[in-house]
């Protein structure tokens, strides 16, 4: 029981208490990540506003391979290239690689100079569901290229 004369004091079962029942209502009173707009759906779409800030993506000269249906989807190859001269005055500074679902929608981030030759990488990614995957090419003129793909991840092959 709180006992206040000049000074208030609570022992250490009431403290402990008072503790554990805040760490049990605190998630209840919070709002729901997506009710805030940061839900998975909303963060790939923030990743793509922060790497192109107010530019529009065009489609074409950018190929983006990935199986349709990918059995395990911790490890989903890729192939991405982009048709390009790489000269100083026209390359591929980088491919960008975002994923739609999963928990952290950056995959990964490749970059490029004139010296490289040609932009093409090919790995392998990990998928946490069915979902799409974009590939974002950034050019050395500031304009963006876009290909976007579906990848139906199963469990097992079972589908998922």
């Amino acid at each position: 029981m709180l006992q206040c004369k000049d000074v208030c004091v609570v022992d250490r079962r009431e403290f402990v208490l008072g503790a554990a029942a805040a760490a049990l209502l605190a998630p209840l009173l919070a709002e729901p990540a997506v009710a805030q707009g940061k839900g998975p759906e909303n963060e790939w779409q923030q990743l793509l506003k922060r790497i192109m800030g107010d530019a529009t993506p065009t489609a074409g000269r950018i190929a983006l391979e990935l199986p349709e249906i990918a059995e395990n989807g911790n490890t989903v190859p890729f192939n991405v290239s982009v048709e390009s001269r790489m000269t100083e005055s026209e390359h591929v500074k980088a491919i960008h690689l975002i994923s739609t679902a999963n928990p952290q929608p950056a995959v990964a981030t490749f970059r490029f100079t004139p010296a490289s030759g040609k932009a093409s990488v090919a790995s392998r990614m990990r998928l946490a569901q069915t979902q799409d995957v974009v590939a974002l090419a950034e050019l050395s003129d500031g304009k963006f290229l876009m290909a976007r793909q579906a990848v139906r991840v199963t469990i097992g092959g079972c589908g998922g």
